[in-house]
């Protein structure tokens, strides 16, 4: 029989809590991450104020210099920790496969000066549009249709850019380009990058509206990626007949492997909890985990090191922290987490690598407290535990610290 009957994992995308031991190992803009600290340094420059993550316990964490704004409690009503990642990367489905229990021990492939030539005019074939080559390199999603919008709508080319991650993105107008074409184009993209010297994780649809000066990405967003090397820890429980539901991107991050119910995209991180909370208000759902990222954190602000929008944007998301928790039931657990780390204070653009914190509560528990520092994979080893399946490649349970 299960502990709990229900398990709800929520991933602030990007939101790390300090530097790794092996920080120094990866780079931003030329820069070591090792002094990088997502949560600390917005807590020190511009203010945190989460009181509902806090009192769970987020300020309890162990740090050398503990969150400045954010207190430890004397009683937390949950458990908390930081975890390490073992995977070598740094990236989004670095980052959530690891979560799942997948140790990846080679990164994919990043294009830090554009992609070759070979795969640029192949697309051009295929579509029978011309490729913007200046656009071809790691970029903002939002500069890049400022700088090349007015001319995709002159000229009908595609603009296909980067980033730190291991992804292609095309923009393109959707009165320009349909949206039909760009996803048969994003399509024909996913695949001819997935072998080396071209193994990307995604492939992204990126569809605009708007004029010159004023353009607007849409949801219709599309994300086509491969598939996990192995079992997930979604897939012991999509085997054994576990309900598993997918919120916002997580069924195009793991390509739809080992989930029985994707509940769709989010247009934000406030639509994403609004879409939780109608799932776990589902009288169907009465047992299975609950698997969502809320990707503001890391899209409009990590990426754009905007640190007061990405403090209101946990600000956001702890004042809405108490609608999830009254949508529990007595044995569910919710699980609040990140996958990588994205410090807004930092240098360049890119992700970085970071503890990611580890919050748990549920209304059944009768104890608190810190648990030892782990890995990302013990996650779910502790949902595989929970439900009684086997775990995937890595990961050490800790279901029984949850009393």
């Amino acid at each position: 029989m299960s502990k709990f009957k229900r398990m709800h994992l929520v991933v602030l995308d990007s939101v790390g809590i300090g530097a790794a031991p092996d920080a120094n190992n990866f780079v931003n803009a030329g820069v070591p991450d090792g002094a990088s600290d997502t949560l600390g340094h917005i807590s020190k420059t511009v203010g945190l104020n989460v009181p509902n993550m806090a009192k769970i316990g987020l300020g309890n964490i162990p740090r050398e210099v503990p969150l400045k704004t954010v207190p430890a409690e004397s009683n937390p009503t949950g458990y908390a920790t930081k975890l390490q990642e073992v995977s070598l990367g740094k990236d989004t489905m670095t980052g959530h496969w690891e979560i799942m229990g997948l140790n990846i021990t080679e990164p994919f492939d990043t294009f830090w000066n554009g992609f070759p030539e070979e795969i640029i005019t192949k697309i051009e074939e295929f579509s029978g549009r011309k490729v913007i080559r200046e656009a071809n390199k790691p970029y903002s999603g939002t500069a890049v249709i400022d700088d090349f919008g007015p001319r995709q709508m002159e000229t009908g080319e595609l603009i296909i850019y980067t980033s730190a991650d291991p992804v292609l993105q095309i923009a393109a107008h959707e009165d320009i380009i349909p949206l039909d074409e760009l996803y048969r184009i994003c399509e024909y993209a996913r695949s001819i990058t997935l072998e080396r010297p071209a193994l990307l994780g995604r492939i992204i649809a990126r569809p605009y509206v708007g004029e010159p000066g004023n353009f607007t990405r849409t949801a219709n967003r599309r994300d086509l990626a491969v598939s996990p090397f192995a079992p997930t820890v979604l897939d012991k429980l999509n085997e054994a007949g576990i309900d598993t539901y997918a919120v916002g991107k997580i069924n195009d991050i793991f390509n739809g492997a080992g989930i029985n119910h994707d509940m769709g995209h989010n247009k934000s991180n406030s639509h994403g909890m609004d879409t939780l909370i109608k799932t776990m208000g589902l009288p169907e759902f009465q047992e299975g985990f609950s698997f969502t990222n809320l990707v503001d954190f890391d899209a409009l602000y990590g990426h754009r090191r905007n640190a007061h929008g990405y403090r209101d944007c946990l600000h956001e998301f702890d004042e809405r922290l108490p609608e999830i928790i009254a949508a529990m039931r007595e044995d569910d657990l919710l699980m609040i987490t990140a996958d990588h780390g994205n410090d807004p204070t930092y240098a360049g653009t890119d992700h970085t690598r970071e503890y990611i914190p580890f919050l748990a509560y549920s209304p059944s528990l009768k104890g608190n407290g810190v648990i030892p520092v782990g890995h990302f994979s013990d996650i779910s080893a502790t949902i595989a535990e929970n439900f009684g399946v086997e775990k995937a490649m890595i990961g050490e349970s800790f279901l029984d610290k949850l009393n």
